[in-house]
């Protein structure tokens, strides 16, 4: 069983959640809750990344390798890290 997060990285996690379903949404089904959880599978990964560190970057590559090698899309480099770079920015206001 994993390590129990604490409620500033429960808070981070759920955040998380909203801003991939919502904000990133790379096959544009967040106008529908048919699909909720089409994005969660990525949360865990996405969730790591943030709490390893202060850059966006690596967020931002993974949410593009994603978006490209197991969905087949067209790159969105731009967005990808506009993303991340919110995600970094919660980070931050949590202080974590």
């Amino acid at each position: 069983m994993g390590k129990k997060l604490s409620p500033k990285q429960l808070e981070l996690y759920k955040r998380i959640d909203e801003i991939l379903f919502y904000k990133w949404d790379p096959i544009g089904i967040s106008d529908g809750g048919w699909a909720r959880d089409e994005y969660q599978s990525y949360l865990p990964r996405v969730f790591v990344h943030a709490l390893e560190s202060d850059s966006p970057e690596a967020i931002a590559e993974y949410l593009g390798v994603v978006s490209t090698k197991s969905m087949g899309l067209s790159s969105a480099t731009e967005h990808d890290m506009k993303i991340a770079q919110i995600i970094i920015e919660i980070k931050e206001s949590l202080e974590l």
